[in-house]
């Protein structure tokens, strides 16, 4: 049986509004190499985000196109909340919002590399496979017990959900065009640490 990676319990520092950029496309590149985190009383979950997409203001791929509904609030409040929604009738995925309070635009979170909580994340996905625990956005999603009760909340507050600093720095960024997606198909939004394993997409899109 293959033997896990001893877990190391992260010291990381919560990330603030400020330093985060405002605008879609910095953003989903800025948070590459950064810090994912999901607290409870009593566990936890943790990951070093490889992989976003970007869905900026006016993009006919984004949820925000359709305008302002209650559902989509949160990607109308100021970058660095959190859009979680459910899809495909079967997960949920996770966005941080993007712009100034007002301009509908979010980041899709897409991969991460599991760093803490894992035997949990595994329970959860069903499967011991550390590379497929965390890899696509509704996996996840799964793997970090993220769902629609998290929408809204605030990422660079004191709160259960929020993004961190480096852990270590991220490796050379690529970009390519977004996944699984009908519109606005030509668009090189998606970024991700190139040669990592925790990437999605085919091999070709993680080069």
């Amino acid at each position: 049986m293959r033997k896990q990676p001893e877990e190391i319990p992260l010291r990381v520092r919560r990330l603030q509004r400020s330093e985060l950029p405002v605008g879609t496309i910095e953003l989903a590149n800025y948070l590459i190499g950064k810090t994912l985190v999901h607290d409870s009383a009593r566990l936890r979950l943790a990951g070093r985000i490889v992989e976003t997409e970007a869905y900026p203001v006016g993009d006919a791929a984004g949820h925000a196109f359709g305008g302002l509904t209650p559902s989509r609030r949160s990607l109308f409040l100021p970058h660095g909340h959190a859009y979680v929604y459910f899809t495909y009738g079967s997960c949920f995925m996770m966005n941080v919002s993007s712009e100034e309070e007002g301009k509908g635009a979010g980041v899709l979170v897409r991969a991460v590399e599991p760093l803490e909580g894992i035997a949990f994340m595994q329970r959860r996905r069903g499967t011991t496979r550390l590379r497929d625990l965390t890899r696509g956005p509704g996996r996840l999603a799964q793997a970090m017990n993220i769902d629609k009760r998290l929408d809204g909340i605030n990422l660079c507050a004191r709160g259960k959900l929020w993004l961190g600093e480096e852990v270590r720095p991220a490796g050379p960024i690529g970009v390519s065009i977004r996944i699984g997606i009908n519109r606005e198909i030509h668009r090189q939004y998606r970024f991700y640490e190139r040669g990592s394993p925790f990437v999605s997409g085919p091999k070709r899109l993680r080069e």
